[in-house]
């Protein structure tokens, strides 16, 4: 392998012309892709949405992992910080806005689905997805991985680097799986919960950010040095550029998340509504009939029974309200 200096000094076209090839990565896309659309060809009527958007995240995986990102991942310090931020955040969210593991559900026989929703309701599954678990899960990596030997880890070796590639996302996945609840879920919280923790994040994200940008200490100084590398920024105006990147790449790859949960929130709203209107119509329904029901055939059709009246006079919930 050559040493990471001796690549060309770093330019902006090297995002989209410049390649190399995380074996890793590119095999797991494969298999991913591939099993995806054998789901979506079995399962007639999958929103095409879905698809685009569980393709949409394995392309960007493999893009940040191979491209000029993958190329110059390990010289430049804001070109980690920007793989952080869509490992951990991007490209998990656009898996799980894929529904996956609904679309395996419901491709599986019912032996597989039994065994499939068993898992997903057991301890390990309840532990997991419990809101505040997944959560340091999303928070706590990027502390561990600047504040540990773990960051330097990736830079020199080849299992650390595959390790930053693969693990992130997964963690991601166990992050955005949960508080989206498009997949089946060990226990179901109130999307609200999701809105909540988003700001509790951001929160996380700006103060390492802030650690970055003025901590006053550079981050795998002495690898970075070793590099002696004489093109681009200065090691601390370089972890610099990337404490940036984390704070506003981090709030603009977030906002989709915020929408992906207002949504939820507005069609579950909207479902739970028509509900209860379609109850209460069927409950009025019912009253309507037992009252045509009970009548005698010689009451006096001009007369007004007394039980023919609106229903919410009734409900013991509603009826103070008016005086009933």
């Amino acid at each position: 392998m050559s040493h990471p200096a001796a690549v060309a000094p770093w330019h902006w076209s090297a995002l989209a012309d410049t390649w190399t090839l995380e074996p890793a990565v590119a095999a797991l896309t494969v298999l991913l892709a591939g099993g995806y659309l054998v789901g979506v060809r079995r399962r007639s009527g999958w929103p095409w949405y879905r698809t685009a958007a569980f393709l949409g995240g394995l392309a960007v995986w493999v893009w940040t992992t191979c491209s000029g990102l993958g190329v110059y991942e390990r010289v430049l310090f804001a070109d980690r910080a920007v793989q952080l931020v869509l490992l951990l955040m991007l490209v998990p969210l656009l898996l799980a806005l894929g529904a996956p593991v609904s679309l395996l559900a419901e491709t599986l026989p019912q032996a597989g689905r039994a065994r499939l929703n068993a898992a997903l309701s057991g301890r390990v599954s309840r532990v997991l997805m419990f809101p505040l678990v997944s959560t340091v899960l999303l928070v706590v990596p990027p502390w561990l991985l600047y504040f540990t030997p773990w960051y330097t880890a990736t830079l020199t070796g080849t299992a650390g680097n595959i390790g930053f590639h693969l693990v992130l996302v997964l963690l991601g996945l166990l992050y955005f799986w949960p508080r989206l609840q498009l997949d089946p879920v060990a226990h179901e919280y109130p999307l609200m919960i999701g809105v909540v923790i988003s700001f509790v994040e951001v929160v996380f994200d700006a103060a390492l950010a802030l650690v970055l940008l003025y901590g006053g200490h550079v981050i795998a100084e002495p690898y970075y040095a070793s590099l002696a590398r004489d093109w681009g920024p200065s090691l601390a105006r370089d972890q610099f550029i990337g404490g940036n990147a984390i704070w506003i790449l981090g709030d603009v790859v977030g906002l989709p998340f915020l929408v992906a949960l207002i949504r939820r929130l507005i069609v579950t709203g909207r479902a739970e509504t028509a509900a209860v209107d379609a109850a209460l119509d069927a409950a009025e329904q019912a009253r309507v009939e037992a009252r045509a029901a009970t009548r005698t055939a010689d009451a006096d059709p001009d007369e007004d029974p007394a039980g023919d009246r609106p229903w919410w006079l009734d409900d013991p919930n509603l009826r103070h309200r008016y005086g009933g």
